[in-house]
């Protein structure tokens, strides 16, 4: 088995900074009028500035595949050229078409000759999905090479007239013509842009690093479906899906839209998440104290004093030191969020020969929860 390093990394962010103040502008007042949670969930959240993908006119600057394709060029220079790709693993939540896939269609906005491609779905674990298909494609010597990605689009989706017709509907039926929290919530969380990594069987590069290992887990088995898109949760907890609805419904109740079930996703994310991150470092008889650098992607740093808590109760702590984020200024990116972190993280010039980096993402859609280790080679 070959051993495996993330030789170069790059990111694209659509635009300039939008500030808390701007939001509003960018994505469209429902039924003309400000939003009452968006106070509420930015307080929480402390988000002060994030990317969409929308210009100063409100049109759209580019789709999915456009961001990510920029992405994976800026990984590219004279010594390492897009034709030399051999897998493109693309990882998204939000897809800009059901078909072709995602990576499809940037290896269509790419035109690098004929390479392997592989489109994980799914939220936020996609991006990790991703990595760890290239991973496994280099480790087992199927490749030289991979280029992986996440990236998301989201912006779209959240525009205020997408929910024009549910609100309409609302009015018609004489109820209270407000956008339920749990579609409205989402608003306020989440961002544009795209994260590459460039993966090797050797440690080019200034600052490779190497991937140890790298782990998955699912509580689908226990847990209702939390945050989703493409359908609507009944009162049973069944996931019933768009193509089960009439079309009349699809706008009338915004089957698109991505929505979040915050009650579940406070009652299991952090002790879900903890009991995997136990489950990992039981597997690979590790120490948390032997991690130099903590990346969690976490949604909101309302999340962020109670995961350290539960981390202490079930007895693998990080101390607060080690923990790297820049969710402040970056926003809530999805599958993109964890290569965001990692590029921030290296080009900071803190990192030395030896040190240890825990990525950490948890995914809150039916809650999956993927890690990997690196080591500075």
């Amino acid at each position: 088995m070959k051993e495996v390093y993330i030789t170069r990394i790059s990111k694209f962010l659509p635009n300039r900074p939008i500030s808390n103040d701007e939001m509003e502008d960018k994505l469209g007042a429902i039924n003309g009028k400000t939003s009452k949670g968006r106070r509420i969930v930015l307080r929480n959240n402390q988000i002060k500035t994030r990317y969409y993908a929308i210009d100063d006119n409100g049109n759209i600057t580019h789709n999915n595949a456009q961001l990510t394709k920029e992405a994976v060029e800026n990984l590219c220079d004279k010594d390492f050229s897009s034709q030399d790709i051999e897998l493109l693993s693309c990882g998204t939540g939000s897809p800009d078409q059901i078909l072709p896939s995602h990576a499809a269609m940037v290896h269509g906005f790419l035109k690098n000759g004929n390479t392997e491609i592989n489109s994980p779905s799914g939220a936020c674990c996609s991006g990790m999905n991703a990595l760890k298909f290239g991973f496994l494609s280099v480790k087992s010597g199927q490749t030289n090479n991979a280029v992986v990605t996440g990236s998301e689009r989201i912006s779209s989706w959240m525009k205020s007239d997408i929910f024009e017709d549910e609100v309409k509907h609302l009015e018609e039926l004489e109820e209270h013509p407000i956008l339920a929290f749990n579609k409205d919530f989402l608003r306020w969380m989440l961002s544009d842009g795209a994260g590459a990594f460039l993966l090797e069987n050797e440690p080019k590069g200034h600052l490779p690093l190497k991937i140890e290992w790298m782990e998955g887990y699912s509580y689908a088995h226990e847990i209702e479906a939390c945050m989703y898109a493409g359908g609507d949760k009944l009162d049973n907890g069944f996931l019933k899906p768009w193509s089960e609805y009439p079309t009349s419904d699809w706008s009338k109740k915004s089957l698109f839209a991505i929505k979040q079930d915050v009650k579940l996703l406070g009652a299991n994310i952090l002790t879900k998440g903890v009991d995997s991150l136990k489950k990992t470092l039981e597997k690979h008889n590790m120490s948390s104290s032997e991690i130099d650098y903590y990346l969690p992607h976490i949604s909101s740093y309302y999340f962020k004093e109670n995961l350290y808590e539960e981390m202490k109760t079930q007895g693998v702590e990080i101390p607060w030191e080690n923990w790297f984020m820049n969710l402040y200024k970056v926003g809530n990116v999805g599958a993109a969020s964890i290569y965001l972190m990692l590029e921030e993280l290296v080009n900071s010039g803190n990192l030395k020969k030896g040190d240890k980096i825990l990525l950490s993402v948890p995914e809150s859609a039916r809650f999956s929860y993927a890690y990997a280790l690196l080591t500075v080679s």
